[in-house]
């Protein structure tokens, strides 16, 4: 070898290289040609000896400074190599982080920097990776993550001890990205982040775009890679070739770990999709299931966007969850969290010393009610983070849509704020334009990308378009929660029988915008908890009469325009408030008044999906038709349902505490009109008064209709009737 020196590097850079706090520790770390040699610099704080080993041999290292060791190696071109490390008496051989290449190419920041890249968990967080080697194949892994304002960052995990300044990683210039690659660290691996913010500070912090993470209380994330072989290429054709806003849709939400108590992923995978398919639902929405600290707070409150809470299961299997669900016939709905995050020191708050998600005005950066902190949807990277998260779900997880969670707290800049506690727009305005900016953008990629998912929006104001295009100046949403529909339904079914002739109008009212939008009917989680009751508690009367009203309000329901949701337990009658704490109250199925209201939502779904006229065109008021609106005095309402292809469904409902016998109902057509349903059947737990499965059509005016007959409505029920074809 001929006499060559190692390439000089400043003092204090090479103690801020030991230290961990230089920004690119790659300049001076690794293979660096220099002067017809190769300088290689490798940090081993504490060893008693290094050693590179080439293919042609080994090379002993001097130890320079803080821990940094350096060898030079004759020649101009870099060999593979590997690190020999002696501590004491134990002598190892190891990869060097530090000559690897970054994991990020220049199309990848440029579109991180523009807020592009819809497919950003494949450019940040952890992935395994695997190169060639002479010495063999490297396995290892790739951290990458966005800080744009930290002064150094490192990665410390289970793998190097959690010592702080072992692995620091590099700074890949203006996108804000910091990259290191790990040879020998797998999956399993649990790991954070310690960056070392403008003011001297250093925090720990989980990777944001973490694909796994520690079970809670623990905080770290976890390496992990998939090998999930899915199984629903023949749900996924037909869903590109469907469009679910046509199509039936009744949803069973459901908070997973107390649907019942102890089931993982695993397990539903087995009796959640057995049960769904027996009660005939066409979806499943699952209460959010992103990681989140604080299990009361239901997953609302998120600080691993990326990765499936690790409380029932491993990502893949939330992915035999879905597949599972998927081959049954059954779609999937997440509930999404865009609108806020929380506080926790260890996620996404002040991730790098700044505001670096959130908006640093807390005029707009806080949410008074909630105590989280607000995304700053003005700035590209961070629209990115949340653009790319839904991309994510739909394309990592297969789910057919996302219910947009307090939709209604991103659109206004004053929401649950006083005069003074929030500013304006800058036309002056209460409207949040970069928020609907990014909803906009969100459902517009959603729907290019992955034709027949569906984006949904809670959202409770009379903010207008909320389900017209993006093309329209619309927020581009399939659907929205009819939430005044909800409330006014359900302060109507409070009422005692006897008192809802003077409610009336709070029943028939939904009609008057019902088309408006693309509506879904919730009766959620929401209004089973705080307080509230469950939906059983909330109706008036005995056990008996609370039953009939439900199976009244869902026959209802089922039938009024707009897709429809159920939460957890309603379908069975369930007694008492929803608690995330304990299951459901199953044993109430061994009563057979519950077990007739489960068999009634059971039918319920069977005959929906078997009659078009109930959904085909839910947005369309020429579907939809009163019979009579004003038969207050009887608590009756009356209407048609109309399906694309002529068929149609009559039905009335009998909101009253007693039958009518011989109610004169107006029909669109003479003939024989089948009963094909009758809440009060004995099967359901009802009295048993029915039509003996029809009615005849007399040619009698009745309500400005040519036909009319004569029909027995059961007191707090609902019948419904078709045409008898084979009659006509």
């Amino acid at each position: 070898m001929t006499d060559v020196t190692p390439i000089p590097v400043d003092s204090s850079v090479l103690w801020a290289v030991g230290h961990g706090m230089y920004y690119d520790p790659h300049a001076v770390l690794g293979p660096h040609v220099y002067n017809g040699a190769v300088t290689i610099r490798t940090l081993r704080p504490l060893a008693d000896a290094v050693t590179i080993v080439t293919p042609d041999g080994k090379v002993p290292a001097e130890h320079e400074q803080d821990g940094v060791w350096v060898a030079v190696i004759d020649g101009d071109e870099v060999p593979d190599y590997r690190v020999e490390v002696t501590y004491g008496d134990v002598t190892n051989l190891v990869d060097d982080p530090y000559r690897f290449l970054p994991s990020l190419g220049e199309l990848d920041l440029q579109l991180i920097r523009e807020g592009r890249h819809e497919e950003l968990w494949r450019a940040l967080g952890s992935r395994v990776r695997t190169y060639p080697s002479v010495f063999g194949e490297v396995t290892g892994t790739s951290f990458a993550v966005w800080a744009p304002d930290a002064q150094a960052v490192r990665v410390i995990g289970d793998f190097n001890s959690w010592t702080s300044g072992a692995t620091a990683m590099r700074s890949l210039g203006a996108a804000g990205v910091w990259e290191v690659f790990v040879p020998d660290v797998g999956a399993g691996t649990k790991y954070k982040y310690e960056l070392l913010t403008r003011g001297g500070a250093w925090v720990q912090k989980a990777d944001p775009l973490a694909r796994a993470a520690e079970r809670p209380p623990a905080t770290a994330s976890v390496v992990t890679e998939s090998n999930y072989q899915w199984g629903d290429a023949a749900w996924l054709d037909t869903r590109k070739q469907a469009n679910p806003h046509l199509g039936p849709m009744s949803i069973y939400e459901l908070h997973i770990g107390s649907w019942h108590e102890g089931l993982g992923y695993k397990e539903l995978a087995t009796e959640l999709v057995e049960y769904v398919t027996a009660m005939g639902f066409t979806h499943v929405e699952f209460m959010p299931v992103a990681e989140h600290p604080y299990t009361p707070s239901w997953g609302y409150q998120v600080t691993g966007y990326y990765a499936p809470t690790s409380r029932y299961g491993t990502p893949d299997d939330f992915r035999l969850l879905v597949d599972k669900l998927h081959q049954a016939g059954i779609g999937v709905i997440l509930d999404w969290v865009p609108a806020h995050f929380p506080k926790d020191s260890f996620a996404l708050a002040k991730f790098d010393g700044s505001a670096l998600y959130e908006y640093p005005d807390p005029q707009r950066g806080e949410h008074p009610d909630w105590g989280t902190l607000v995304f700053n949807f003005g700035r590209v990277e961070v629209r990115n983070f949340l653009m790319a998260n839904a991309n994510y779900w739909f394309e990592e997880f297969h789910v057919d849509g996302l219910r947009v969670d307090a939709v209604a707290s991103m659109l206004y800049l004053d929401y649950s704020r006083e005069d003074g506690q929030w500013s304006p727009n800058q036309f002056g305005g209460r409207e949040n334009l970069e928020a609907i900016s990014f909803l906009q953008e969100t459902t517009a990629t959603a729907y290019k990308r992955y034709p027949g998912v569906v984006m949904i929006a809670e959202e409770s104001t009379a903010w207008p378009g909320v389900t017209a295009p993006t093309s329209n100046n619309g927020l581009g949403f399939g659907f929205k929660w009819n939430m005044g529909w909800m409330n006014d339904t359900l302060r109507y079914m409070r009422e005692d029988p006897v008192n809802r002739k003077y409610h009336h109008g709070e029943i028939t009212f939904s009609l008057v915008y019902a088309f408006s939008e693309n509506y879904l009917l919730p009766l959620s989680h929401d209004e089973v908890v705080h307080g509230k009751g469950s939906l059983m508690a909330k109706m008036p009367g005995d056990d008996w009469q609370k039953l009939a009203n439900l199976r009244a309000l869902y026959a209802y329901m089922w039938s009024h325009p707009g897709k429809q949701l159920l939460f957890m337990g309603d379908e069975f009658g369930q007694g008492v408030e929803w608690s995330e704490q304990w299951s459901l109250d199953w044993w109430l199925l061994d009563q057979p008044t519950h077990q007739g209201l489960a068999s009634l939502v059971r039918e319920l779904n069977t005959i929906y999906k078997a009659h078009p006229a109930l959904w085909d065109q839910d947005s369309n008021p020429a579907t939809f038709e009163w019979i009579d609106a004003d038969d207050g005095n009887h608590n009756v309402l009356g209407y048609i349902r109309r399906g694309q292809d002529g068929s149609q469904v009559v039905c009335v409902v009998n909101f009253a505490g007693v039958p009518h016998e011989g109610y004169r109902l107006a029909l669109p057509a003479g003939g024989r009109w089948n009963e094909i349903l009758n809440t009060d059947a004995t099967e359901y737990g009802g009295s048993g008064v029915c039509n003996l499965g029809a009615i005849q059509a007399e040619q009698l005016e009745w309500h400005g209709r040519s036909y009319s007959a004569s029909v027995r409505l059961p007191p707090l029920g609902a019948v419904w009737f078709t045409p008898d074809t084979a009659s006509s």
